[in-house]
């Protein structure tokens, strides 16, 4: 979402690149190209030039410390200030009462009924809820269906009352349902609209009155930029609503909705989503959020989606194995079975600091691994168990058989060959080895 942003950033930044001080006149001249920048992204002009004063204010009265460069230092300054800017802090989603009422509000097209789905299953299976979902769409053709198809993926029955077109009513009774069948959470689907819509307001508005919801979330589609933040308002006028939610965040869109909405509205950001994947569900930290606009990455992430993928017996089992030298492909595809779940592969490899530049422009299919699993697949058990067993006859044989050609064959046999070697020697505290036989593996893919 923000990559013409942080590039624009970057080159602002750049300016005091080489500067052994922080003057006025430097400050003067970043800081026009960080206000350009935020411009671009569709940010308020008002914000942007507040964020730039306050900028300018921190970098003006900071001591440079002899370990930093001018240009780090005001590194530093943005992120701080772009962290406060989406919020500071990340705000959790309160769950107190049994049931729980989530009320889903928003734009048409904004993408709030994929959001319920995905939110029912993040509480179903992070914070061990039993949700409801309620079809409270009753405008939109085939909205209903869409829900249950969604409830069906996710393992959460959906609330309807067919033919009915009184969406107070069905959320009044879906509450009552969800007492009477031992739901502790319910997330009421509501349908779009648009905020000079007054009759859809006032609904919404009476479908808020009856369920009295612990949390009403406003899903905002980030491709709209600032158009979404002015609507934003409006709804809040109505519904004085506990936060916000970005959707299509993976779409080509400025990020002004991410940097100006909390500004605005004084209102949280509560989760950013991503995709049409049920897992595809984040919760919005400013700070995180910061540094990946900086091409610091996100490492935090990272290690917390790898966590949520971690099975400590079978981590044992393969320690063992590469201890052994008994690595093997059928570890190595379980391996990839993991990493697969954690996520979309280019937005993973954003998270490491650095990555984020080098891979702008490159083209990370979502299931960068196809070719891989399809050559692995295409080996016999025992070729998989001793990779040595592979001839010349064997790699014709594995090629035709997963659509590739000898070389894309040697290419993998090759890294995994590297990769088992790396893992050995990290086992044995090789480091230095390792170190100087990564320098020779850049063109590992």
């Amino acid at each position: 979402m923000f990559d013409n942003f942080s590039d624009k950033l970057d080159k602002a930044l750049h300016v005091l690149k080489g500067h052994g001080k922080i003057t006025e006149v430097n400050v003067a001249e970043t800081l026009k190209e960080v206000r350009r920048a935020l411009l671009d992204a569709d940010v308020n002009f008002k914000i942007s030039k507040d964020f730039t004063k306050r900028v300018k204010e921190k970098a003006m009265g900071a001591n440079v410390l002899t370990s930093l460069q001018p240009s780090q230092l005001m590194v530093k300054i943005v992120k701080d200030e772009l962290t406060l800017l989406m919020g500071g802090d990340s705000v959790g989603i309160n769950l107190s009462e049994s049931p729980s009422v989530i009320l889903i509000a928003g734009l048409q097209g904004s993408g709030k009924t994929t959001f319920s789905g995905k939110l029912a299953k993040y509480l179903k299976t992070k914070k061990s809820k039993t949700p409801l979902l309620v079809a409270g769409d009753v405008y939109r053709p085939a909205a209903i269906e869409q829900l249950k198809v969604l409830g069906e993926q996710v393992g959460v029955p959906v609330y309807t009352e067919e033919g009915s077109k009184d969406p107070v009513t069905i959320a009044k009774n879906a509450v009552k349902f969800a007492k009477e069948n031992g739901n502790n959470l319910v997330i009421i689907d509501t349908a779009g609209r648009l905020a000079i819509d007054e009759d859809m307001m006032n609904e919404i508005k009476n479908v808020h009155s009856v369920v009295n919801p612990q949390e009403t979330l406003f899903v905002v589609d980030s491709m709209t930029g600032q158009d979404a933040v002015n609507t934003a308002k409006a709804f809040n006028d109505v519904l004085d609503f506990d936060g916000v939610v970005l959707t299509k965040l993976d779409g080509d869109t400025r990020g002004g909705a991410a940097l100006s909405i909390k500004s605005i509205v004084n209102k949280p950001i509560k989760f950013i989503s991503t995709g049409e994947k049920m897992d595809a569900l984040d919760i919005f930290y400013p700070e995180r959020m910061a540094e990946r606009i900086l091409g610091m990455g996100d490492v935090v992430s990272l290690v917390e989606r790898a966590q949520e993928q971690y099975d400590e017996e079978e981590a044992r089992r393969i320690q063992k194995k590469i201890a052994k030298d008994q690595f093997d492909f059928d570890d190595f595809m379980k391996q990839i079975q993991q990493i697969k779940k954690m996520g979309n592969m280019k937005d993973l490899l954003g998270m490491i600091p650095g990555a984020g530049k080098a891979l702008k422009d490159v083209d990370i299919d979502d299931d960068a691994f196809r070719g891989i699993e399809a050559i692995i697949q295409s080996m016999t058990p025992d070729e998989r168990n001793s990779p040595k067993l592979i001839n010349g006859s064997r790699k014709k044989r594995i090629a035709k058989g997963s659509g590739s050609s000898i070389q894309d064959v040697n290419r993998l046999l090759k890294q995994f060959g590297d990769m088992s070697k790396m893992m050995k020697m990290m086992q044995g505290g090789g480091m230095a080895k390792l170190s100087k036989m990564m320098g020779g593996a850049k063109g590992m893919r």
